[in-house]
C-alpha cells in the first residue's frame, strides 16, 4: 500500500460530472494520493443542468464511489450545494453517514473561522435569468469539447496545449470586472461577520489572496476546477495552498516547501460503501 499525503481539510468544486469537459481520471488521482480529515465538495460535483444518460462514463460514476468510499474509511464529507447541482439544495441540512448535505459551512481551523459556500448568490445571470446562464453552460460544454480536439491537434504536432475559455475570459473586460467584483463582494461579506478565510468555488479562477479594508482583513480562497485548471485547496500546518495537479502532480505538501516527491497512487479497487441515515 502506497502512501498518501495526510492533510485536515481539502476542498474542491466544480468537478461538473456528467459533462465532457470533467477530468475525473486526474480528479481520480488526485483523491487517491490524499488522506484528509474533511473533504469539502464546494459546489457543482455533479452537473445536474445539463445531465444525460448518454454521457456518464465509469470515470465519473468512480470519482462518486471513491467520495463514498472516503466517507466510508471515516473522512468527513461536507458536500456544498452549487447552481449546477442545485436539486441537492433539496436536501440540505441532512446527513447521511459521514456524508453531510449543505448550503453553506462555517469550519474553526485552529482558532479561525473559514466560511464556505459555492458563490452562485452572487450572480445576477442566474437569480434572474436562469434559462439565459444553463444555455452558456451548453455553450461552455461545447467550447471544452472544441478545445479537446485543437489540443489533440497541437499534441501530435509537438505544440503546447492552449485554453480557449481561459482567452476569451482574459479578453473580455466584462469578464474580468465581473471575476474581481466578485472577489470584492464576498471578501467584503466575510470581513463584515468577521470570518479569517473565505472560500468559494463557481468563477471557475483558482485564486488565493489577501484582502484588507478600513474594517478589517480576510484570506480569499477559490478552490478552482476540474476542468480547466485541475485544482484544489489543501489546508494543513496552519495555512492554506492551492494544490495544481498539472505543477504539483502529486508532491507532498510539507512544512518545508522545499521537500518534495511522491510516488504515483495507482487507483485501488473501489468498494461499494454501506452508509447509515441519521438525522443531522
Amino acid at each position: 500500500m502506497k502512501l498518501k499525503r495526510k492533510i485536515e481539510v481539502a476542498v474542491i468544486s466544480d468537478v461538473h460530472l456528467g459533462t465532457y469537459g470533467c477530468h475525473a481520471k486526474q480528479l481520480l488521482t488526485y483523491l487517491n494520493s490524499i488522506q484528509p480529515k474533511k473533504l469539502v465538495l464546494n459546489g457543482d460535483i455533479i452537473d445536474i443542468w445539463q445531465f444525460s444518460k448518454r454521457y456518464f462514463p465509469k470515470s465519473h460514476l468512480r470519482v462518486i464511489k471513491k467520495i463514498i468510499d472516503m466517507a466510508s474509511d471515516g473522512v468527513e464529507v461536507i458536500y456544498v450545494t452549487g447552481n449546477h447541482d442545485e436539486m441537492l439544495r433539496k436536501f440540505s441540512d441532512t446527513t447521511i453517514g459521514n456524508i453531510s448535505i449543505v448550503d453553506k459551512v462555517v469550519l474553526e481551523l485552529d482558532g479561525k473561522k473559514a466560511w464556505i459556500f459555492h458563490g452562485d448568490v452572487f450572480d445576477v445571470s442566474i437569480q434572474n435569468a436562469k434559462w439565459l446562464a444553463k444555455l452558456g453552460g451548453y455553450g461552455y460544454d461545447l467550447l471544452i469539447l472544441l478545445n479537446r480536439f485543437i489540443n489533440w491537434c497541437l499534441e501530435r504536432f509537438g505544440k503546447e496545449k492552449y485554453s480557449l475559455s481561459k482567452r476569451i475570459k482574459n479578453s473580455v473586460k466584462s469578464a474580468v470586472k465581473y471575476i474581481n467584483d466578485f472577489e470584492e463582494v464576498a471578501s467584503e461579506l466575510a470581513i463584515e461577520n468577521r470570518y479569517d478565510y473565505v472560500i468559494c468555488g463557481h468563477i471557475h479562477q483558482p485564486k488565493m489572496l489577501l484582502k484588507e479594508n478600513k474594517h478589517g482583513k480576510t484570506m480569499y480562497l477559490n478552490s478552482g476546477d476540474w476542468v480547466e485548471n485541475f485544482t484544489a485547496l489543501e489546508y494543513q500546518f496552519k495555512r492554506w495552498k492551492i494544490y495544481n495537479y498539472n505543477h504539483d502532480k502529486l508532491s507532498a505538501f510539507f512544512a518545508d516547501e522545499d521537500i518534495k516527491g511522491m510516488e504515483d497512487v495507482e487507483l485501488k479497487d473501489l468498494i461499494a460503501a454501506i452508509t447509515i441515515n441519521k438525522p443531522l
